[in-house]
């Protein structure tokens, strides 16, 4: 069982401290750090962390798009760079000292054309196998279709693959509208509530939405993220709560997808759910503790995972 990850809209992202963000004046920015960015991406990297193999399928343009894989080359991951005309993104995190507030500014992924698009569909079906696990991860290029990633998953559904979609808004919603299975889908609290229709759902309608997308969209997992809280799992057996550990949180950024990664670890070596729960909670927080746009090394999930022991 082999993992696939795959990133439509990938990133440069770049970090900076500040000490104290001003409105029209010239701010000394420090600690400059460049990072590969993007859902599949972070996956990938977390899972290599793990001691776990992934091939990491991503657009690539431009200088930005070589630079991202000469990025990942120094980490040693198994990646594929589709190559595209538009260039890869840029996003930017500052962090002022003073007040320990994040300012994260994401950039809109540029245009993909239909031919590039159809060289994606066919990259990534000619990578996966029979029963392999198969990541779609991340928000799609400006001007794809909001339908992207069904598409992907019809043009792959002969492979019975274990579909884990990681979207937001109409790309997730049009998704699981398409009524193919997915293995397992993970919103946050925000992004359940608008899947529902709604600003705000409460605990327990958080919980019996969840358990709809089981029961009515052929979705075996739906994984809620709570943010400091932890999360929790749906499945036709119930809902399970895992909490996060109390921790001094550095910065948010790749906590989502550590998050899924953990998930993807816990599915790969056939973890029950609950154990699978707590191991994605684990990489989740662990990233929360590193600097910028760091992610966890698995020393940190380590120390989180006897924290929640």
């Amino acid at each position: 069982m082999d993992v696939i990850t795959l990133t439509v809209n990938p990133a440069l992202d770049k970090s900076a401290l500040v000490d104290g963000l001003v409105p029209e004046q010239k701010l000394s920015c420090y600690s400059i750090r460049t990072q590969p960015g993007g859902g599949g991406i972070n996956i990938s990297r977390i899972l290599s962390r793990l001691q776990t193999e992934s091939t990491c399928f991503f657009t690539s343009g431009g200088d930005n798009g070589k630079y991202l894989e000469s990025l990942l080359s120094k980490e040693g991951l198994n990646f594929t760079g589709i190559s595209v005309k538009e260039p890869t993104r840029e996003n930017l995190s500052v962090s002022d000292t003073r007040t320990n507030l994040q300012y994260r500014f994401g950039m809109p992924g540029n245009s993909i054309l239909k031919s590039e698009m159809d060289q994606i569909f066919a990259a990534i079906s000619q990578q996966v196998k029979l029963n392999d696990i198969l990541v779609l991860s991340g928000s799609l290029a400006q001007h794809m279709p909001d339908d992207f990633y069904a598409q992907m998953i019809k043009y792959v559904e002969n492979k019975n693959l274990k579909i884990i979609v990681d979207t937001s808004g109409s790309a997730l919603l049009k998704t699981i509208e398409a009524l193919l299975p997915i293995y397992l889908i993970k919103p946050n609290q925000k992004e359940l509530a608008q899947l529902a229709g709604e600003t705000f759902l409460s605990n327990k309608e958080q919980e019996n939405f969840a358990l709809h997308l089981v029961n009515d969209k052929h979705i075996k997992y739906v994984v809620v993220s709570l943010g400091p809280k932890g999360a929790f799992i749906a499945s036709k057996t119930g809902v399970i709560y895992q909490r996060a550990p109390s921790i001094k949180v550095k910065s948010t950024i790749g906590a989502g997808d550590s998050l899924v990664a953990g998930l993807v670890y816990g599915i790969k070596n056939n973890f029950s759910a609950q154990e699978m729960l707590k191991f994605g909670v684990a990489c989740g927080a662990a990233t929360t503790m590193s600097e910028g746009t760091d992610l966890a090394s698995q020393e940190s999930i380590n120390f989180v995972l006897d924290l929640l022991n």
